[in-house]
């Protein structure tokens, strides 16, 4: 008769104790901000017009979330046509930085932010493109 007693008094407590994790899962954060693009080029004829290091195709930079050692990709994102993006993460570390770094004449810097639960961090990436 003891097993009967106790067997629903466990179980009971085991659905008590899953209810309570599933409502402590922690809620994403948002990390938000504005791809800068600028040239590194020193002078530019004014009669050239804009160069193809100038022109602001901010779809053509996305931007790679890593985890805090920078060893792993935890997401991606595309900036929109003015250079703007957001994107829900999961709290903690990471860094920013731009996808194709050894692929172009790209220079930026990593840039490392905290994400909180419920909260958004702005964080604009500024790079430049062209040659020095």
């Amino acid at each position: 008769m003891r097993f009967a007693v106790t067997y629903p008094i466990a179980c009971g407590c085991l659905v008590v104790l899953a209810c309570i994790q599933l409502s402590d899962a922690a809620e994403p954060g948002y990390l938000e901000g504005q791809l800068k693009i600028g040239s590194r080029k020193e002078v530019e004829l004014a009669e050239a017009g804009p160069s193809k290091h100038t022109e602001k195709n901010y779809p053509d930079y996305p931007l790679v979330i890593l985890s805090k050692a920078g060893q792993k990709v935890v997401a991606r994102v595309t900036p929109d046509q003015d250079g703007n993006y957001r994107v829900a993460l999961p709290p903690g570390d990471y860094i920013l930085d731009v996808q194709a770094r050894g692929h172009s004449n790209v220079r930026a810097s990593p840039q490392p932010f905290t994400v909180v639960s419920n909260q958004t961090v702005h964080v604009d990436m500024d790079i430049g493109t062209g040659i020095r």
